[in-house]
């Protein structure tokens, strides 16, 4: 349900004015937008936060910096997980100043390009922030006002590739959502109608094409393509593969790949990333947790339980299972799906009581991809028998 999120954020992802509208920035400050803009990405958040900072010093009344500079407290939320909340108020502080310095713009010039994006983008990001923590008259009013921007701005430049982002989102998950979601269908009532295949190909034209979103627009088109929503794999990692390779020290995008790997059928790149993960994650590199870590046993000992190399996997889902024990309030699936697999090795190994232990344990917690068929098949007929 979080994914109502998407829709809410309309053009929210649109942070870029017409080329026109920047010409007060091209000379002097357009290389740090894009150069802060690849720093967020690279995780490299002290350098952009530099960046913008010049920005702001220079032009204290163009929303373009400080927007920016909020999306660093985004992307924090995003990749350190365990503590996303110490960044929730500085990063509502950051939008709501935006969203000052674009209501005196606008006050002006109600059509002023700059204004109405970075309005826009202000009014997305903080409806996608108070959807995913479940405030959802906040997130639908901060949506609904979003949307009235983007389609404004669509009025002014229709062909804008930046612009295509908005729209293309908002396209896509205006149809997918309630197809995916049957609850959201009368909430989708009240609002325009979607086209996922405009949608998509918005997003691959704002993805190869848009001056500033491009990247975004990537991002976008990684969770269009995923197994949750379009599931074409071979997009997928095409999208992940782009993105990992442009910002190596993103660990979001690292894992990203390494599911995409996996998903094709190319187990060995696969692990391969997921030993890199786990090495980023014991040499402390920035933002590979916890999470990361206990994902990268995962699939290592998955790995190595499909070679056949059942001894060497036990010790991959032992240490993701006290992982798990420490990052869930409640078994995950990947608590649930290790311990299948523990239970399944068990039995391998001529452990029947050790492996009816593993299997009633599954049973006791919620039912993930049918863990609990398994389970209770297991327990009357023992794994490989």
């Amino acid at each position: 349900m979080y994914r109502l999120l998407l829709i809410l954020m309309a053009g929210a992802m649109t942070a870029t004015p017409l080329v026109a509208q920047w010409a007060l920035l091209r000379t002097d400050a357009d290389s740090l937008i894009r150069v802060g803009r690849d720093y967020i990405y690279a995780a490299r958040f002290d350098e952009a936060r530099r960046a913008f900072a010049e920005i702001i010093t220079r032009y204290p009344s163009h929303p373009a910096g400080y927007f920016l500079d909020a999306m660093i407290e985004w992307w924090q939320m995003q990749l350190d997980r365990r503590n996303s909340k110490r960044y929730e108020d500085a990063f509502l502080r950051k939008i709501e100043r935006v969203l000052t310095i674009c209501d005196s713009i606008l006050e002006h010039n109600p059509y002023d390009i700059a204004g109405l994006f970075f309005k826009g983008g202000a009014l997305g990001y903080r409806g996608r922030f108070y959807a995913t923590t479940q405030s959802w008259l906040k997130a639908a009013n901060d949506g609904r006002l979003a949307l009235d921007i983007l389609i404004k701005c669509n009025q002014l430049a229709p062909t804008n590739h930046d612009i295509m982002l908005g729209t293309g989102i908002y396209n896509y998950y205006a149809a997918a959502l309630p197809e995916k979601y049957p609850v959201l269908k009368p909430i989708m009532v009240f609002l325009p109608s979607g086209d996922k295949r405009i949608g998509i190909l918005q997003l691959e034209a704002a993805a190869r094409h848009a001056t500033y979103a491009d990247i975004e627009a990537k991002v976008l088109l990684q969770q269009v393509y995923s197994s949750q929503f379009e599931n074409q794999p071979q997009d997928y990692l095409r999208v992940s593969r782009e993105l990992y390779e442009r910002y190596p020290t993103n660990p979001l995008f690292h894992r990203r790949y390494a599911v995409a790997l996996l998903q094709v059928g190319n187990y060995d790149s696969s692990v391969a990333q997921w030993h890199r993960i786990l090495e980023a994650y014991r040499t402390k590199q920035p933002y590979y947790d916890a999470y990361a870590a206990r994902e990268a046993l995962y699939y290592i000992g998955w790995y190595l339980f499909n070679a056949g190399k059942y001894e060497e996997a036990l010790p991959y889902f032992y240490k993701c299972d006290e992982a798990s024990r420490v990052l869930d309030e409640d078994p995950s699936g990947f608590m649930v799906k290790l311990n299948l697999y523990i239970g399944k090795i068990y039995d391998l190994q001529g452990k029947r009581d050790l492996a009816i232990m593993q299997y009633k344990k599954v049973l006791s917690w919620n039912d993930v991809q049918n863990s609990h068929v398994e389970a209770t098949q297991y327990l009357k007929t023992p794994y490989g028998k």
